[in-house]
């Protein structure tokens, strides 16, 4: 069963289940989100679904208003540290905070749940200041994945 909703400071719903626990339309509309962003819109050359979400540990979030309107994924690496990825908000809905209200949702979901862990990054290149505006560093320079440039990025404890 999903965690208890907890609400957005604008508009919308924080949600947080392991895949199993969500609710297949849920699912459906989460994999479009995921489709659209990444593979109608960005033209990624990889595949999106990796398997990742169905292992022990790894959780979705997303933001509802009223269906899902932004996408994530926290995934619990054997080493101790966390990486969050698959970090994707619906073009209509980009620049209205939505992003990074699901993104602070994750931080502090992993500081309660794991406050010692590095949590690890891939953000897109062009992404980066917004995401050393939340307290990531980069740690390499630009690579490709998915036919995008991307940096790792590491936010430390």
């Amino acid at each position: 069963m999903p965690s208890p909703a907890t609400p957005a400071t604008a508009s919308g719903v924080v949600r947080r289940a392991a895949l199993a626990e969500i609710d297949p339309r849920t699912v459906y509309l989460l994999a479009k989100l995921r489709q659209d962003v990444f593979t109608l819109e960005q033209h990624a050359t990889d595949a999106d679904l990796d398997g990742r979400e169905l292992e022990p540990g790894t959780e979705i979030m997303w933001l509802e208003d009223p269906d899902p309107v932004a996408h994530l994924r926290v995934l619990r690496e054997a080493d101790g540290t966390v990486r969050i990825g698959r970090v994707a908000v619906r073009a209509d809905r980009r620049r209205g905070g939505f992003g990074r209200r699901l993104m602070t949702a994750a931080l502090e979901h992993v500081r309660a749940t794991a406050p010692e862990a590095e949590v690890h990054i891939d953000a897109q290149a062009y992404l980066e200041p917004w995401y050393a505006s939340m307290g990531f560093e980069t740690v390499g320079g630009v690579f490709m994945e998915a036919g995008i440039e991307h940096v790792a990025m590491v936010l430390r404890r």
